[in-house]
């Protein structure tokens, strides 16, 4: 069976900055399971992935925007320590998250990261630690089956043979 929209898949990976930066893999024994088309893996990846079949093995390079998007400047903020509630501020070291409005998208949030700090201010990010960063996907593909009427209800894969418990 080829991976198509609506598809469980089963795969192994490893993926790499394109400057060669080692970034997650997956383990041994322990593939990754997504329900295709539905947007659980990144986008250039999952079309990469499309018409494949268990047992193909490929390499795939995945440009920023297809992948965590391009790094966006309006994210990188300096937010003064004040701004936090008091009891929050002794917890603010650097990779303290919080989620807060986007500065210029009014009504999306943001999950924000803290890298670091002076007497005065929090300097923030909420860019993935990955965007601006092209990728390179060495994958194997494990196991594709047409997911079950409860997985595609549900939005997700179930696991090994479909099956799970909420």
């Amino acid at each position: 069976m080829q991976i198509d929209n609506n598809s469980v898949v089963s795969f192994h990976y490893s993926v790499a900055t394109t400057q060669g930066e080692a970034v997650d893999k997956s383990e041994a024994g322990e593939p990754l399971v997504y329900l295709h088309g539905h947007g659980q893996i990144v986008p250039g990846l999952e079309a990469a992935m499309k018409g494949k079949q268990a047992g193909d093995k490929f390499s795939a390079q995945v440009a920023s925007k297809d992948a965590y998007g391009d790094h966006d400047q309006e994210l990188d903020l300096q937010v003064p320590l004040d701004v936090f509630p008091p009891n929050v501020r002794p917890q603010i070291v650097p990779g303290f998250r919080f989620r807060a409005e986007h500065p210029t998208l009014q009504g999306n949030e943001v999950t924000f990261v803290v890298h670091q700090l002076d007497k005065e201010q929090a300097f923030v990010s909420g860019n993935h630690p990955l965007a601006g960063k092209d990728l390179k996907f060495d994958v194997e593909v494990v196991e594709v089956r047409a997911a079950t009427t409860e997985e595609l209800s549900h939005g997700h894969a179930h696991g090994p043979g479909g099956h799970h418990h909420h």
